[in-house]
């Protein structure tokens, strides 16, 4: 099993790096603890920064000042990562100016702050494997987490309805209640997937043609049956760390698609094509700014009480996001 131990990390003074001229001087804002997060420095992620490292892959930070030939930057801007591995959860750091990108500052500081990893995984997600219109629907696992609740908005904006899964908990009716205000259509626990009563949700929505799954294992399979035929299962974590089983009559009699999708090789792939890019950050902070994406349930901790944030976010059932506030 691999240990994730807290007294790994230090918080230490560093000298800001000297300002280079195409660099940018950014005093951080606040940054997010997500699982990737965790995993980096577990070294189970795709992605291992050389040691010794700054965590965080995720945050929003305000431009000091600009090197000579930055154009695009100037001092007073919100910035946010361009990909990972940028070890956001500091004061301050000198970065080259193409690691990062620009952000209204118009929008709230904890929404700027997770937008690079989870809306823009659910804003793909939901648009790059099926067509979706008004009135179809989308079935999702740990329906709780952050991309999760940028779904059910994001599809709730479109017009499209959701089904969402969560694990059997203590406060589930709280739970409940927090995700039909998002705008979730259902929240059902992994033991209702296998109901006969899951046939009373498909009297008033179409089956979803699209399945999202971050968990894994017997969840995932269960998930899979409600899918209309030719529907497509994405892929894009695995929390239970248990394969995604198939029965073989789902592919035969049903052609079902499984796919992958990971955030980081999408941004890889469209490196060049700085318009999707920009499209899709630009329809993120219009739903923001109009009340229809919001941050996920967050709480906001001081960069110096970072152990206690890293133990909380590794705890189950957690619905809420630690924040270092920076």
């Amino acid at each position: 099993a691999l240990f994730f131990r807290v007294s790994l990390f230090r918080l230490k003074d560093l000298e800001v790096a000297k300002l280079g001229d195409s660099d940018v001087h950014v005093k951080m804002l606040a940054a997010p603890i997500n699982p990737a997060d965790i995993n980096m420095i577990q070294g189970t992620y795709a992605i291992l920064s050389p040691l010794p490292a700054v965590g965080g892959n995720e945050g929003v930070g305000e431009v000091l000042e600009v090197g000579r030939h930055v154009a695009a930057l100037k001092p007073g801007d919100w910035v946010i990562p361009a990909g990972p591995g940028l070890g956001t959860w500091r004061t301050q750091g000198v970065f080259p100016e193409e690691m990062l990108l620009k952000v209204p500052s118009d929008i709230p500081v904890l929404c700027a702050a997770t937008l690079s990893v989870n809306p823009c995984t659910a804003y793909r997600m939901l648009a790059d494997f099926e067509t979706l219109a008004p009135g179809d629907s989308v079935i999702q696992n740990a329906a709780n987490s952050g991309v999760g609740q940028a779904v059910i908005q994001i599809a709730k904006a479109s017009g499209i309805k959701t089904i969402n899964v969560v694990r059997d908990r203590p406060d589930l009716p709280k739970l409940v209640e927090r995700l039909m205000a998002l705008g979730a259509d259902h929240v059902i626990t992994e033991e209702m997937l296998r109901k006969p009563e899951m046939k009373d949700i498909f009297k008033s929505i179409p089956k979803p043609r699209l399945a999202l799954n971050c968990v894994g294992g017997k969840s995932t399979t269960e998930m899979l049956r409600h899918l209309q035929p030719k529907g497509t299962m994405v892929t894009y974590g695995g929390m239970a760390k248990q394969p995604v089983m198939v029965p073989v009559s789902a592919f035969i009699f049903r052609d079902l698609r499984l796919r992958g999708f990971w955030m980081t090789q999408w941004r890889k792939d469209h490196a060049q094509d700085q318009e999707s890019l920009a499209s899709m950050m630009d329809a993120l902070c219009q739903l923001i700014r109009r009340g229809q994406l919001t941050a996920p349930a967050c709480t906001e901790v001081p960069l110096q009480d970072y152990k206690a944030a890293l133990e909380a976010s590794m705890k189950p059932f957690t619905s809420s996001k630690q924040i270092l506030l920076l």
